[in-house]
C-alpha cells in the first residue's frame, strides 16, 4: 500500500500540526507560512479536481474550469480509483 511510503516522524509532526489547527483563519496562516502561494493552489486544485471527477464532470470540462492539466487530471482520477480512499473521505465529510 502507498500509504506506508508516506510514513515517518516529520509527517507525522507536519498532520499532527494540521489537526491541531481549530478553524479557517488559523488553516490560512499556517499555510501561508508553511507553503507557498503554488504549492497551496496546486493542492487546492486537485482537491477540486476529484469534486469535479466525482460528480461525474468531463476531462475538458474540469480542464476548463480549474486550469488543471489533463495529467493533472489523470492523476487525480488514479488516486481516487486505485488510491487510499483519500478524497473520498474528505468529499463525503465535506457534504456532511
Amino acid at each position: 500500500m502507498q500509504i506506508d511510503k508516506l510514513r515517518g516522524e516529520q509527517l507525522d509532526q507536519l498532520f499532527d500540526a494540521i489537526l491541531s489547527l481549530k478553524d479557517r483563519e488559523e488553516c490560512y496562516k499556517f499555510f501561508d507560512d508553511i507553503a507557498t502561494m503554488s504549492e497551496v493552489h496546486s493542492i487546492a486544485q486537485r482537491l477540486q479536481v476529484a469534486k469535479m471527477l466525482t460528480d461525474g464532470y468531463t476531462y475538458n470540462v474540469i480542464e476548463e474550469e480549474t486550469s488543471a492539466s489533463t495529467a493533472t487530471i489523470s492523476r487525480v482520477r488514479r488516486c481516487i480509483n486505485y488510491g487510499s480512499d483519500g478524497y473520498k473521505i474528505v468529499l463525503d465529510r465535506m457534504l456532511e
